[in-house]
């Protein structure tokens, strides 16, 4: 198991393996590691501790920032992540980044946005579609219909309280039309954009 892991030349950190959707398009559907990693299938889940000795064993100098994303969604262990962002920030001085389905105010049933605020420095979330009919069918998220409408939110929110935001969507899941339809969207919301 990895918790801990170089992914073209990003240091990313592995907190969870649960996440709320099922996406078609989902690279654990495909391989147990990606990078250095040996399997970002994890026996447990890791303590705040155990993830502090894991980055401890890396040259965190040589990397631009820290990234919360493995084979989970790591706002699923939102209080451990701010715990460990704020703990990277104070020892290595590296900005921290999450890579994220935009649906932790749907798994902690309130809004969480706010908690970011001087913690975390950029937030990459997965919009996947351009309507919400068309991302139920691609993710099917546990949370049904409001799921959409919830991300669009998320994105709004986050951007009062984290620097950078950015968008994506997987370029070969979805049609250019939905590729398109999303750039525009995150224009309309002033946020940043990338096809992945």
């Amino acid at each position: 198991m990895t918790t801990v892991y170089d992914y073209f030349g990003g240091l990313y950190i592995n907190l969870t393996n649960r996440c709320p959707c099922r996406c078609e398009f989902c690279v654990r559907n495909y391989t147990d590691n990606l990078g250095s990693a040996d399997s970002l299938f994890l026996d447990h889940e890791p303590t705040v501790e155990e993830i502090k000795n894991e980055l401890r064993k890396w040259d965190v100098s040589k990397y631009e920032e820290v990234i919360f994303c493995g084979y989970g969604e790591p706002t699923e262990r939102l209080d451990d992540l701010l715990v460990i962002a704020r703990w990277i920030s104070a020892s290595y001085g590296k900005p921290v980044r999450i890579n994220t389905n935009g649906l932790a105010d749907l798994i902690w049933n309130r809004d969480t946005a706010k908690d970011l605020k001087g913690v975390v420095n950029a937030v990459s979330i997965s919009l996947n579609e351009a309507d919400s009919e068309k991302y139920n069918s691609l993710c099917h998220p546990k949370f049904g219909e409001g799921s959409y409408d919830a991300i669009l939110n998320y994105i709004k929110e986050v951007k009062k309280y984290v620097p950078s935001v950015t968008v994506s969507v997987v370029g070969s899941a979805i049609s250019r039309e939905s590729v398109e339809k999303c750039r525009e969207m995150a224009g309309e919301m002033g946020v940043m954009f990338r096809v992945r």
